[in-house]
């Protein structure tokens, strides 16, 4: 992994205020290609993106997205359908991968995103005309950041990774592990 790379996952951060700036074609392109480049299980590639930037089709879906108001600021907001037909067990976290890569791929060139997980699936699928059998996973928002959030605070390493097996700590100032209880 490239330090830049690194780099841009830790400079991720859900920003909710935006600057009226579009992103430009060639970004949003390249954005939605690392989405279509995301791994799936078993190939299958169970999703359908609706990249939305119709300012009343964006008002719409904040609405349906529990009244949050910020939404129609963002330029773009991207919908991740899930084609459970495609794979039922797994179209989820395929989505949800997909996803991420777009917002990494926002993040590394510049653009403020925020995942969006709260909304009444029923009420955003009529607003995107999603199909009645395909699921709504998740949306992000990008855009141009008018606001540089701070990072939100993280538990310890040690309470959340294991060594070989659960409870294992790892301590990568003495390359030692401990029992953690």
């Amino acid at each position: 992994m490239s330090k830049d790379t690194i780099a841009t996952v830790l400079e991720r951060r859900s920003v909710r205020k935006y600057n009226p700036a579009h992103v430009p074609t060639e970004d949003l392109t390249i954005i939605l290609e690392a989405g279509r480049q995301a791994p799936s299980a078993h190939n299958g590639q169970p999703w359908h993106f609706v990249a939305v930037r119709d300012p009343e089709v964006k008002k719409a879906l904040g609405i349906a997205c529990n009244n949050q108001i910020w939404i129609p600021h963002a330029d773009v907001v991207i919908a991740g359908v899930g084609l459970p037909r495609l794979s039922e067990r797994w179209f989820a976290i395929d989505v949800t991968i997909a996803l991420q890569n777009m917002v990494l791929a926002a993040t590394g060139l510049g653009y403020g995103t925020c995942w969006i997980g709260a909304f009444d699936e029923a009420k955003a699928k009529q607003v995107l005309g999603i199909p009645e059998e395909l699921r709504l996973v998740a949306l992000t928002a990008i855009g141009i950041a008018a606001e540089r959030p701070a990072a939100k605070p993280r538990k310890p390493f040690a309470e959340i990774f294991s060594l070989d097996r659960f409870g294992a700590a790892i301590d990568l100032e003495r390359r030692a592990v401990r029992t953690v209880r």
